[in-house]
């Protein structure tokens, strides 16, 4: 455990949704079902919609992953846009939270501001009856998506619009998620960076963005986050 002169000092969390609080295997794995049902393959591995996410959330074509699965460029586009509307319909009703994180939010909630800021391309409500169905929704002040900012992760202006209307300064936040882009988007912001390990990227690839820490899940973020003093 980091000691407690060592932790990152915070104000407010801004916090990843997918792969930081809730487990989105089943629904990649079910949208990817759906989007090949769509469009007529046979035999597909299912496991490219985990493929298709992971390069989304380095912000990376996925014409390489059609590659791999032997789809032609142009019916890879197809299959993206169908994958994308089963994904983002299938996601906020079927999503399972990650092990303790409801009693990990309620422990956070109480020393610090938290923000969930996702780069789900879609409106609040659908994130909000989420949050509600997962008993989340008491634990967080607002809600930052890609449809609230001209230009998603990995820029920084969900994350610098999520402390502006917390009135909190930038540099006294601590992003927190497990995908390339909150990491980039984080530090591009000015925030403090930590990533988890519960979402589709390996320690190995995390580093490589130089976050300040990198914890196993976000059931470990309280050893290692120590309040700001607030001057009056």
């Amino acid at each position: 455990m980091m000691a407690k002169h060592n932790r990152l000092r915070a104000e407010a969390l801004l916090i990843d949704l997918d792969g930081t609080i809730v487990d989105i295997t089943e629904p990649c794995l079910e949208a990817a079902k759906e989007a090949a049902s769509t469009l007529g393959f046979q035999n597909i591995d299912i496991k490219i919609g985990l493929e298709i996410a992971k390069k989304l959330q380095s912000n990376l074509s996925s014409d390489e992953v059609f590659a791999k699965f032997s789809i032609d460029k142009n019916v890879g586009k197809e299959f993206l846009k169908a994958f994308l509307n089963a994904w983002y319909r299938i996601a906020p009703i079927k999503s399972t939270l990650l092990p303790k994180v409801h009693a990990t939010l309620q422990k956070l909630s109480e020393h610090f501001k938290l923000a969930l800021v996702t780069r789900r391309n879609m409106p609040k409500e659908p994130i909000m009856r989420e949050l509600e169905r997962l008993g989340l929704t008491q634990y967080f002040k607002l809600i930052v998506t890609s449809q609230d900012v001209d230009e998603p992760k990995p820029s920084p202006k969900a994350f610098v619009k999520a402390a502006n209307q917390l009135y909190v300064s930038i540099h006294d936040c601590v992003v927190v998620g497990d995908a390339i882009v909150d990491i980039q988007a984080g530090k591009s912001a000015g925030a403090k960076t930590i990533a988890v390990l519960s979402g589709l990227f390996s320690r190995e690839e995390l580093e490589k963005q130089k976050p300040d820490l990198i914890i196993k899940d976000i059931n470990a973020l309280p050893n290692f986050l120590q309040q700001t003093e607030i001057n009056t």
